[in-house]
């Protein structure tokens, strides 16, 4: 299977691509950050002198992934980029994240018109507020998350479904420590399923967290390895 794969170079995102979904403020300060001594953004966040790099590079790759793919050159992708992005907000890195990858793809399809409705799926261990609030007053972009609840960040209540004209644009699937394969399975077939379908998106953009695993010593989730939830 790996002898199948093809590599999509990464290479760094542009401005306009970054400034996409975050503002010119939060970009200058990581600017301004780069190629200085290790600090730290947050409680979790460190920025190392090459970090802006690394998260340029992870933003820039899964763009072209991504396009690559609604061209026709590919038939689908995984990008196995660090630093993650999900946690990042518009106006400050958050959460191990710099830059939110997944909602500056969806971004750059939509702006580029390779897709109009896109369906961000997010079953890592922890919500995505920074994907989340990119879109939450958007009605073509669907955000579902599977997560720990309550747990970091706090946010993904099943109430919040959006707001606006982008109100039940937003499913969130807050579950309980200890859910293993049959509540997964569960939840992706009763909830995340039909309503993926009834959306009818374009692209379907996946933020695959592996940290639901039973064997992650943070969380508290007990998916196995043998877990499929593709049919």
């Amino acid at each position: 299977m790996l002898q199948d794969l093809i590599p999509v170079p990464a290479r760094a995102a542009e401005d306009d691509e970054l400034l996409g979904i975050h503002t010119v403020d939060h970009l200058a300060r990581l600017e301004a950050l780069g190629g200085g001594a290790l600090c730290q953004l947050d409680a979790d966040t460190y920025f190392a002198p090459r970090s802006l790099e690394a998260a340029r590079l992870a933003a820039g790759g899964l763009v072209d992934l991504c396009m690559d793919v609604m061209r026709g050159a590919l038939d689908c992708g995984i990008a196995a980029v660090r630093p993650p992005g999900h946690h990042a907000e518009a106006d400050r890195a958050m959460g191990f994240c710099l830059f939110n990858h997944v909602a500056i793809a969806a971004a750059a399809l939509r702006s580029g018109g390779l897709a109009q409705r896109v369906l961000i799926v997010d079953w890592d261990v922890h919500h995505g507020n920074g994907t989340q609030h990119s879109f939450e007053a958007e009605r073509d972009v669907l955000y579902i998350s599977s997560h720990q609840y309550p747990y970091y960040p706090g946010t993904g209540a099943a109430t919040e479904i959006g707001i606006g004209r982008g109100e039940g644009a937003t499913l969130n699937i807050p579950m309980s420590a200890g859910c293993g394969d049959a509540e997964y399975t569960g939840v992706f077939q009763r909830l995340v399923a039909p309503a993926a379908r009834a959306f009818a998106p374009d692209v379907i953009l996946v933020s695959a967290g592996f940290d639901p695993h039973a064997d992650d010593p943070l969380a508290g989730m007990r998916v196995s390895s043998k877990l499929s939830l593709i049919h």
